[in-house]
């Protein structure tokens, strides 16, 4: 009889065991720094990049280069009609010459007039007042001689010339097309010194800053790593970046020309991460999921992984810092299962 009872009380005990539920350990999200590789689009950019323009108002006549084309300093690069320009020159000759004539009238009044004050048959006071006039004829003859000198200088902008010897990347206008003061003309680059130049969003400066290496890679497919890396002061409004300039060395040739794409990679940045052991996910197919702590219970969740980390994996999107899920996925996805914190 005792025999009986001990067996059935054992055998309640084992009931209640199996009716408790399954108590599943819980991770809370957190973000920490981990070691990872950025990496970013760049273009490349010419060190000496000017925009040549018109600095006179005119059609232009002729266009006599073509993006591509090599040019040396002071090579014409389009003629703009010049006829207003040469008008003007010849405006200002007529008025060099009326100004001299005048100039000589008063000179030869002013001479006669001191000659007639010496004998005592003028005033003093018209002597003075030839004298005035000698001085504005000479001041005319003066500006008349400067009007000149700029209409010649307006008349040379007519034909737009290279500042330096370089390459035409890009050409503005077309013969035909009226051209005017600070419109441009053509774009010329030395092809001597590259640079690439990249856009650092905000959130990454810190990691992009303190990169152990930096190494670009060109459209070609080869790969240089930059002498010398420059932060411009200043960010972008609008897009919330900061320009960073990678240069090179003097005799390492780039691989391409001003506005070709590139790509940038910052090896051994230090980012912060949302990070979860690889073992609290649970995958399936293409759905990275984790099971979320909801009111005692457990809730499957759809995230958004980035790269891994030994153990860890990087959590892009889906978690916020503080929430806590189960640290075995199979027991969490039984019905019956509870965070162990929540356990009975």
């Amino acid at each position: 009889m005792l025999a009986v009872t001990a067996t059935a009380l054992s055998g309640a005990a084992a009931v209640g065991a199996e009716s408790d539920p399954p108590a599943v350990d819980t991770i809370e999200v957190r973000a920490r720094a981990v070691r990872s590789t950025l990496e970013f689009d760049a273009t490349l950019e010419a060190v000496r990049q000017s925009t040549v323009a018109a600095q006179v108002s005119g059609n232009v006549v002729e266009r006599y280069v073509r993006a591509g084309d090599s040019v040396r300093a002071g090579q014409p690069l389009v003629r703009i009609d010049e006829r207003d320009a040469q008008a003007a020159v010849a405006r200002t000759d007529a008025a060099i010459a009326q100004a001299r004539a005048e100039r000589i009238d008063a000179q030869a009044a002013w001479e006669r007039n001191r000659m007639l004050v010496e004998r005592g048959f003028l005033s003093r006071a018209a002597l003075d007042a030839s004298q005035a006039r000698l001085d504005a004829a000479r001041a005319s003859e003066q500006q008349a001689a400067a009007g000149a000198k700029q209409a010649a200088l307006a008349r040379s902008f007519t034909s737009v010339v290279a500042p330096y010897d370089g390459v035409v990347l890009a050409t503005l206008v077309d013969a035909g097309d009226f051209a005017a003061p600070g419109r441009g003309v053509a774009t010329l680059y030395q092809p001597g010194a590259l640079r690439v130049v990249v856009q650092v969003p905000l959130s990454a400066l810190p990691s992009a800053q303190h990169a152990d290496d930096v190494v670009v890679t060109f459209a070609d497919g080869q790969t240089l790593v930059p002498a010398v890396r420059t932060f411009v002061p200043g960010v972008d409004p609008v897009a919330q970046t900061r320009e960073l300039r990678l240069e090179f060395a003097d005799a390492v040739k780039l691989p391409g020309v001003p506005g070709q794409r590139a790509r940038v990679r910052f090896d051994g940045a230090e980012v912060v991460r949302r990070t979860l052991p690889q073992r609290a996910v649970l995958r399936r197919g293409e759905l990275d999921a984790v099971y979320v702590v909801r009111d005692d219970r457990f809730a499957l969740r759809a995230i958004r992984l980035g790269r891994s980390h030994g153990d860890e994996v990087e959590v892009l999107g889906g978690l916020a810092d503080g929430e806590k899920v189960a640290a075995d996925p199979v027991r969490a996805g039984l019905a019956t299962a509870v965070p162990r914190a929540a356990a009975r």
